[in-house]
């Protein structure tokens, strides 16, 4: 029996792997969800509708055009990208510092209760010291400049990877240790393919966290210290009242904050692909 579409003359196009065209384009279109949008432009809505009536004063709530202009005259006239690439550099470098040597140490301390004995009470009692209260001393000892940034961030970063990593090692099943004694696996061998793959979700997660507590970690560390970069930016224009100016480095921080966490969520999913869960 013919079909409809073989009797009009028509195929349906398919790609090479047999699957329809319009199928995989339509999955594709699928997977743009647009709901996201929906709150920002309620509230841009709102921010214009509040600015242009007058029901905030301009001095605290100006017009989004005017934001806008603002925008144009820091990074043609004031050195706005050099601000985000300073701020950049001193997360990027306190992220990798703290969470490489969060994991070495995680890792030591999850496979020998030793170790943690030995760091326990240490990172135990420092952890619970605020990143920003020990700013003021390593101000004293290495000046205002990048390094007490970078180390302020980077113990912040260290205690989350640190705590997760050993956790996560600590909660790997039970069944797969003892399954690996029954296949004779060598100590090397079982760390490498079955502790550290079965903590690897606890270990990707709180990297994730870390990336996003840094970058909002250098707005504090660089407004109390320091001469250049976004924090610098939004506590000048607030001592200023340049509220203009306030609102562009919070865009542009909440921008780079959103394509820091879309990128280690990217990874996450591209390390633990093999890893399925409830999509809800």
């Amino acid at each position: 029996m013919t079909t409809t579409t073989e009797v009009a003359g028509e195929t349906p196009a398919t790609s090479p792997s047999g699957t329809s065209i319009r199928g995989l384009f339509g999955r594709r279109i699928g997977k743009i969800n647009l709901t996201g949008l929906i709150l920002p432009l309620i509230i841009f809505v709102l921010w214009q509708t509040a600015s242009s009536r007058g029901w905030v004063d301009s001095v605290f709530l100006p017009r989004p055009a005017v934001v806008v202009e603002a925008f144009w005259t820091m990074l043609l006239k004031q050195n706005l990208l050099l601000d985000i690439s300073t701020s950049i550099g001193i997360v990027g470098q306190a992220f990798i510092y703290g969470s490489v040597i969060a994991i070495v140490l995680g890792v030591a301390a999850g496979l020998s209760q030793r170790v943690e004995r030995f760091f326990g009470p240490t990172f135990d009692t420092i952890r619970h010291i605020p990143g920003i209260a020990w700013l003021p001393l390593i101000v004293l000892w290495l000046g205002i400049g990048a390094p007490a940034k970078v180390v302020v961030i980077a113990k912040s970063v260290f205690f989350p990877v640190f705590l997760n990593t050993l956790q996560g090692i600590r909660n790997v099943d039970r069944n797969y240790i003892d399954l690996s004694k029954v296949l004779t696996l060598t100590r090397w061998q079982l760390v490498r393919q079955v502790i550290l793959p079965g903590a690897m979700p606890s270990i990707i997660v709180s990297l994730r966290y870390a990336a996003g507590l840094a970058w909002a970690l250098v707005v504090v560390a660089e407004g109390l210290s320091g001469l250049e970069g976004l924090g610098f930016l939004i506590f000048r224009a607030q001592g200023l009242l340049l509220t203009d100016q306030l609102i562009v480095c919070m865009i542009i921080i909440g921008l780079i904050g959103f394509l820091i966490d879309r990128g280690m969520f990217a990874i996450q999913r591209r390390v633990l692909r093999w890893k399925q869960g409830y999509d809800g």
